[in-house]
């Protein structure tokens, strides 16, 4: 597997998954770069990496495997790399690996379109330009909302849909129009 391309489809940093995995950053890069073939690394390191990026050890040697994170987990990660980065370094980046587009042609909507709206939120918040090389995509919609899994699950436990209710009043404009619940994308731990 190409950890690049894993990296990309989870939103995580080289140094972050060196950080999050105890493996230094230089032997991350050094993978990520072919300097060093994953396949040739130690079971410890393979452990590692695997563990923190949560696929197998398998996945990581396998060739043409492709990897899709949890919606939660991508979700997740992409607030992470926000606060890592900060607003601009964050548009950026998300721009210039071209990921919303990635997603959208494998046909990944959700995850391309949380990352658009993520765009034009930040957009908004920073009086910043919509990134007009995205403007076809902004025709598109998930046909069903969809909610954070918190939301579900209060819910099931009150038995009321009362909860997607008060979610939907309360959800960030730049998500809904795409027809995904989100409200809090900067308190993340």
């Amino acid at each position: 597997m190409d950890l690049n391309r894993l990296l990309e489809q989870q939103n995580i940093t080289k140094y972050r998954l060196s950080k999050k995995s105890g493996i230094p950053h230089t032997t991350v890069n050094d993978i990520c770069n072919n300097r060093v073939d994953i396949k040739k690394c130690s079971a410890e390191t393979l452990y590692k990496l695997a563990k923190a990026l949560d696929v197998s050890m398998e996945s990581l040697i396998a060739e043409g495997m492709e990897y899709r994170a949890d919606f939660e987990i991508f979700k997740s990660n992409v607030c992470h790399k926000l606060k890592e980065l900060g607003d601009l370094d964050f548009l950026i980046e998300t721009v210039k690996a071209d990921n919303i587009r990635f997603y959208f042609n494998k046909q990944w909507y959700p995850e391309s379109l949380y990352l658009l709206a993520m765009v034009d939120y930040i957009s908004r918040e920073n009086d910043l330009p919509l990134c007009t090389g995205y403007n076809d995509l902004r025709k598109a919609k998930l046909s069903d909302t969809l909610y954070p899994a918190g939301i579900h699950m209060m819910c099931s436990a009150l038995k009321s849909d009362d909860p997607k209710q008060t979610s939907i009043k309360a959800a960030i404009p730049e998500f809904m129009r795409f027809n995904i619940v989100e409200n809090e994308v900067r308190n993340v731990i």
